[in-house]
């Protein structure tokens, strides 16, 4: 098979697009949202700022993440959080070993890339949970303490918006860790920057 067939156009422009645009929001939310949670002196992003910034990112996420949903309700690439029931667990396992065990071993993926399959079982869990969970999660509980007037006044005798407060942030360092593992299995491509390049050319390499 020569170099050129060993390519796959996964990536359209708009999914390009809006995924460079999320990274570099999360990487911002992240940076200030650590700023304004450890506020001090000495922080990386002075209070105030970071809380202006942080909040216009907020704002900016909501807009990107409607332009996600619904190119994935009205295109193809929806087809790819589908997650099919039958087989489920085993296909996990088989992946979860090959990421513990088997890529040591340089042993072939259970599953390889292609046109149908762009994302293999884990990735396909994390993306559904992260896209479909996390993100709306962070994104409504950062609209509640934007305007604190919409969150309830309290829940099971607990302030509401110290509630929200706490969901917010646990939300968002569950982003950041996936977002962290993200990056490192990108590295895990033909070569450590072929899944990067994949985001700037919108083609897949196999191995």
């Amino acid at each position: 098979m020569n170099h050129q067939a060993e390519k796959l156009y996964l990536y359209p422009v708009w999914v390009r697009i809006w995924h460079m645009t999320n990274a570099l929001l999360c990487l911002i939310l992240i940076i200030t949202g650590l700023s304004i949670q450890f506020s001090n002196p000495s922080t990386v992003v002075k209070f105030n700022a970071a809380v202006t910034v942080h909040n216009l990112a907020g704002i900016i996420l909501t807009i990107s993440y409607g332009f996600f949903f619904l190119g994935n309700l009205f295109t193809p690439n929806g087809l790819h959080y589908v997650i099919s029931v039958k087989g489920f667990f085993l296909r996990l396992k088989k992946q979860f070993l090959y990421y513990t065990i088997g890529i040591f071993r340089k042993e072939t993926a259970p599953f390889p890339v292609d046109e149908d399959n762009k994302f293999n079982p884990l990735q396909q869990v994390t993306y559904v949970v992260l896209m479909y969970g996390f993100v709306p999660f962070v994104i409504v509980s950062g609209w509640g303490l934007l305007y604190p007037e919409m969150t309830l006044y309290s829940v099971l005798g607990i302030s509401g918006l110290d509630l929200t407060d706490l969901l917010h942030i646990t939300a968002g360092f569950g982003i950041s860790i996936i977002m962290c593992v993200h990056i490192y299995f990108c590295t895990i491509g033909k070569n450590p920057t072929s899944n990067f390049k994949s985001m700037i050319n919108g083609y897949h390499e196999s191995h």
